[in-house]
C-alpha cells in the first residue's frame, strides 16, 4: 500500500504534527467521505511508500529521520503572490527546504510542481517563462523532474474568478511554454512533464508521465501495484493510492485550489481537528464501525 499525503489537504504544511502521532502510534483512521460511519484503519506495517504533496515542506523536516518508509515529494512551486496564495510562505524559504528534503532522501525522490500555469495581465506567457526558468536555475541538482498543469474549471476557480482573471489559452500560448520550459529543464539537467493533460506538449520536449508511475512505484517499493481506473479520458495512469487526508481543511486557501470549495467549511473543520486523534478531523464515535484496510 502507498500513502498519499495528501491530494485532499495540505497535511504536510498543516497537520505534520498529527501525521508523526500517527506514525509513532503505528496506525491512522481514514472516514469514508461518502458514508462518513465507515473508517478504515491503516496500519503502517502495511504501508510500502509515503507520497508527500505539498506546498510547505518545512514542518515535517524535523520528522523525517523518524519515518523509516520510502518517501517520494512533490512539491507544489507556483510564482503567484499572495492575493492568490494567501499563506503560502515565502519562495526563497520554501526553495531552501526543499533542498534539504533532496539532500536528505536524494534529488530522484523530489519532484517540483508548476501547478496550475493560469495567463491574466499580471501573470502573462513572459512572466511564467521568466519564473520557470529562475526556478529551475535555483533548484539544479536538487530535483531531476518538474511538472506542469493547467488550470482547471474547479467550484473554487469559480469562486475567485474576479481575482484570477483569467485569459484562454491559445495554440501559441502552449507551444511557447513548451519550448521555452522544456528548454529550461533541459539546460537545468532535468526534464519536464505534464501529468493528467490533455494537451500534449512532447512535440515541444516535454515528457509524458505519471505523478506516480508503476515503474517508479516498483523502484521504491520492488512491488507491482494496480494503476488508477481510467479517469478523464483515461490520461491518468499513476498507480493506486490511499488518501489520508480531507476535502476543506487546507489553510492556505489559494483561489485555483480544487481540494478547498468551502471556507466556511475549513474553518470549522479546523476547529474540530486534534493532533491526538487518530482521524485527521474529528474524533472516532460509537456509531463507527472500523474496518482495517490491507
Amino acid at each position: 500500500m502507498i500513502l498519499n499525503v495528501s491530494g485532499r489537504t495540505d497535511i504536510v504544511a498543516f497537520y505534520s504534527k498529527w501525521f508523526i502521532n500517527r506514525y509513532r502510534e503505528g496506525f491512522v483512521d481514514v472516514r469514508n467521505p461518502f458514508y462518513p460511519d465507515q473508517v478504515s484503519r491503516i496500519y503502517f506495517n502495511d504501508v510500502d511508500a509515503i507520497f508527500f504533496c505539498t506546498k510547505n515542506p518545512i514542518p515535517i523536516l524535523e520528522f523525517l529521520s523518524e519515518i523509516q518508509k520510502p518517501m517520494l515529494f512533490h512539491v507544489t512551486l507556483t510564482p503567484y503572490k499572495s492575493n492568490i496564495e494567501p499563506n503560502v510562505p515565502p519562495k526563497g524559504i520554501l526553495i531552501e527546504a526543499i533542498k534539504k528534503i533532496s539532500n536528505m532522501i536524494g534529488s530522484d525522490q523530489v519532484c517540483i510542481r508548476y501547478d496550475p500555469i493560469f495567463l491574466n495581465d499580471q501573470y502573462h506567457l513572459e512572466y511564467h517563462k521568466q519564473a520557470f526558468e529562475h526556478l529551475c536555475a535555483l533548484l539544479e541538482g536538487y530535483t531531476k523532474t518538474m511538472i506542469v498543469s493547467f488550470i482547471d474549471d474547479y467550484k473554487n476557480v469559480r469562486n475567485h474568478i474576479k481575482t484570477l482573471r483569467i485569459k484562454p489559452f491559445t495554440e501559441e500560448d502552449l507551444k511557447q511554454i513548451g519550448i521555452s520550459f522544456s528548454e529550461s529543464a533541459r539546460k537545468h539537467g532535468m526534464v519536464v512533464q505534464t501529468c493528467f493533460e490533455e494537451c500534449d506538449l512532447t512535440q515541444y520536449g516535454f515528457t509524458k508521465g505519471d505523478c506516480l508511475s508503476a515503474t517508479k512505484a516498483y523502484q521504491m517499493t520492488k512491488k507491482i501495484y494496480h494503476k488508477w481506473k481510467a479517469r478523464k479520458g483515461g490520461l491518468c495512469s499513476c498507480v493506486e493510492m490511499v488518501d489520508i487526508g480531507v476535502y476543506n481543511t487546507c489553510e492556505h486557501f489559494c483561489k485555483y485550489c480544487y481540494a478547498n470549495y468551502d471556507e466556511k467549511k475549513v474553518a470549522k473543520n479546523i476547529l474540530d481537528h486534534d493532533s491526538n486523534s487518530s482521524l485527521l478531523i474529528g474524533t472516532l464515535q460509537k456509531k463507527d464501525t472500523i474496518k482495517i484496510r490491507k
